[in-house]
């Protein structure tokens, strides 16, 4: 009796659906190939998802054809073909703690598991190495896994790929088959961009891992050779035992494989770590995902797997992944939407900045509308046209950025972007500040609306006063409120003359939290406008009492944060606790000249003429004495009972401490005369590190910088720095023989 004809029981929308997903992956997977994407890995990640899902519920569909059956694309006809010695296979998935956990659990059941290798997952182009007698013979890309693309002279030029195997510890095997992934160093791509705009090359690149596909597919290997390239090897396919001392030494485990690569000067991660419990991969998996910008290179994931090699074997593979490992991804900080305008806001110094209006689009884990674009000239470099698909990016807290456009998506209807000649909230005709400049300005800096807004907005900042009543919608309403009540602030000067009277009449639009546009009252078809510092009695509202509370404790604040909320240009954080801690008031920097500002340790030339510059506008000057007139603290005074003595001792706070906040942390270090920075360096005299330290820890430890716990931080305060340096919790550096 024959089986029943399962093809039959499948939908006809699901079977087009199939055959529209295979073509669009196989489409799709051919561009990444090549290094010209039109979709973002995040959604060919979810194209792919709903190809197995269908695959799942009807496996009659499922062919040696389809994608997921198919490691890689289809090959190039451009470069000689070369089949892998043994088969480059791609890594399933796991897009959540679930799934990894799941990998875990059906690995576990199958074999007693050990011991787990976790390795950063670069975002770069698969390559295969072959080394015959020690010398490197054949270098091709992954492909359709069983055969890929001889791209040999190119990855010679690659300076972190040794021609020969270094076999001054053991001799190196007769053959020995790597795979590693070749990358562009985040700081060379946007350097290499540069370079290629200037030269009219062609388009810049969207993103590293395009620019190192597009650099390894020159047909000039010479091309290739002005590209910065690099690799990390992270795996092993065919090869014969090693010798040492005679005897045959095979490869065990996967951190053994890469000791022993190590040893042959074959390029491996500095940040690949074994541990023994699922426990510690998922710390792994979390610290990355806070850290994800700390290597060179952009990484997209956490690669998992079983060590012991034997194991390794045991578990085998699918069709297309191994069992033995998997790839956990990080959400995106890369997709792709439609750019439907080109706007320009205006700054707190009135530099007027381009931004990008986009349908909204999750990226990072939430939602995206509006995109920076720098300056009209960055918009003409990269070569962005109002319509266009464009790459979009958020780099972890980083404000998204427009990279590049989808120019293959155009269909004609997109248009150029021109640079207003006048400021869109006042006006006034835009101008360089300096010959040069790339940036235009306002250069209405007290009556421009949009300017006051800003610099109101920065004032209650957290870096500066920390009014956090203070948000950007009541920063509006201060400075842009509905006729007829008058704006109660002319500038920043009248801040802390508020009273209740003033901010009654205040009235506003009611926005839509999803467009920021005004909503319309149903009925009347009229915007909805709402009083908003009082409730409909008339009265004020609850936040009304807060913002006044917090208006008062700001006078209080340190003189290096009165001096940050001034908005002059160059003086942040750092430059104003220089400031403050050299000068110690307010009317000492005023007094001082260009020559005495730059003298200070930290300042220089350029800030010291941009603090002259700004004293010297009539109504700056005022700003201040309105300020020190209703109370704001204008001098760190200096009664003797705090010691100064951190005098020229530089302090790096990193990771959670719990009798300090971050500020109050840089606050206390200051009041005593010291310096806190964010970088570790070997001048840097001591780090403190609370919970979930970081890298600075490790810097730390490396240079030999004493890293002191919180205690060890209360004695620094208390005691000073011969006290705190017994209380060093890492060893000192042993001093080595001249």
């Amino acid at each position: 009796m024959s089986a029943p004809d399962t093809t039959t029981d499948i939908p006809d929308e699901v079977r087009a659906r199939h055959t529209e997903l295979c073509q669009e992956l196989d489409d799709h997977s051919y561009r990444y190939y090549l290094g010209t994407p039109v979709i973002s890995d995040a959604e060919y990640d979810t194209l792919m998802r709903e190809l197995v899902g269908i695959e799942d519920s009807y496996p009659a569909l499922v062919t040696q054809d389809s994608p997921t059956q198919k490691v890689g694309a289809p090959l190039s006809t451009d470069f000689a073909e070369v089949e892998h010695l043994v088969r480059m296979e791609s890594l399933g998935n796991a897009f959540d703690v679930d799934e990894l956990n799941a990998w875990a659990d059906r690995t576990s059941a199958e074999v007693p598991v050990s011991g787990y290798l976790c390795e950063l997952k670069i975002d770069g182009l698969a390559v295969d190495l072959v080394y015959e007698r020690g010398r490197l013979v054949r270098a091709a890309t992954r492909g359709d896994g069983r055969v890929g693309d001889d791209i040999t002279l190119n990855v010679r030029t690659i300076a972190a790929v040794p021609e020969r195997l270094d076999e001054s510890v053991r001799p190196a095997p007769e053959l020995l088959e790597v795979r590693g992934e070749v990358f562009l160093p985040v700081e060379d791509f946007g350097r290499l961009n540069e370079r290629i705009t200037a030269s009219g090359e062609h388009t810049p690149f969207a993103n590293p891992r395009n620019a190192a596909a597009g650099s390894l597919r020159q047909k000039d290997p010479r091309v290739t050779a002005t590209r910065p390239l690099s690799m990390i090897v992270h795996g092993v396919g065919a090869y014969s035992p090693a010798k040492d001392g005679g005897e045959d030494v095979a490869f065990t485990s996967q951190s053994q494989a890469y000791r022993l690569l190590g040893e042959w000067g074959l390029p491996l991660s500095d940040r690949y770590k074994v541990v023994t419990t699922m426990d510690q991969v998922r710390e792994y998996v979390s610290y990355y995902a806070a850290h994800r910008h700390e290597p060179a290179y952009e990484i997209d994931g956490i690669v998992v797997k079983v060590d012991d090699f034997a194991l390794q074997r045991r578990l085998g593979s699918t069709s297309r992944v191994p069992r033995w490992a998997i790839a956990y991804k990080y959400p995106p900080e890369e997709v792709t939407t439609r750019l439907l305008d080109i706007k320009v806001g205006v700054g707190r110094t009135g530099r007027v900045t381009p931004y990008g209006v986009m349908e909204p689009v999750v990226v990072a884990g939430s939602e995206v509308e509006f995109a920076t674009l720098h300056n009209a000239r960055e918009v003409e470099r990269k070569g962005v046209l109002v319509g266009d698909t464009v790459v979009l990016r958020k780099a972890g807290d980083v404000i998204p950025e427009i990279v590049a456009p989808v120019v293959d998506r155009r269909d004609g209807t997109e248009r150029a972007f021109t640079m207003p000649e006048f400021c869109p909230e006042c006006g006034t005709r835009l101008g360089q500040q300096k010959e040069g400049d790339v940036d235009l300005r306002c250069p209405n800096a007290r009556s421009c609306p949009g300017q006051l807004r800003e610099r109101l907005f920065f004032v209650a900042s957290r870096k500066a006063l920390d009014i956090e009543a203070l948000g950007y919608v009541a920063a509006t309403a201060l400075t842009q409120p509905l006729e007829p009540a008058e704006p109660p602030l002319r500038d920043e000067g009248d801040l802390f003359d508020l009273t209740v009277d003033k901010l009654l009449p205040i009235r506003t639009y009611v926005l839509d939290p999803d467009t920021t546009e005004p909503k319309t009252d149903p009925k009347t078809g009229e915007p909805k406008v709402v009083s908003f510092f009082a409730n409909k009695k008339g009265e004020p509202k609850k936040t009304v009492e807060k913002l006044f509370e917090q208006l008062e404790e700001a006078k209080s604040k340190p003189l290096w944060r009165v001096l940050v909320a001034l908005s002059i240009r160059h003086v942040g954080p750092r430059a104003a606790e220089d400031l403050a801690r050299h000068f110690r008031s307010m009317d000492a920097i005023r007094e001082a000249d260009e020559e005495e500002l730059a003298a200070v340790d930290g300042i220089g030339p350029t800030i010291a003429a941009s603090i002259r510059e700004w004293f010297s506008v009539d109504w700056h000057a005022e700003i201040v004495r309105k300020w020190a007139a209703a109370g704001v603290r204008m001098e760190d005074e200096d009664d003797g009972s705090r010691p100064r003595h951190l005098e020229g001792v530089t302090v790096v706070v990193t990771g959670s401490l719990e009798r300090f906040t971050r500020d109050g942390a840089k606050e206390a270090i200051a009041e005593r005369g010291g310096r806190a920075t964010a970088s570790v360096s070997k001048k840097t005299g001591f780090v403190v590190v609370g919970d979930s330290p970081g890298s600075k820890y490790d810097k730390a430890v490396k240079l030999g910088v004493p890293v002191l716990d919180e205690e060890g931080f209360r004695v620094l305060l208390e005691a000073g720095p011969d006290a705190a340096a017994a209380m060093r919790i890492n060893p000192e550096p042993e001093e080595t023989e001249s």
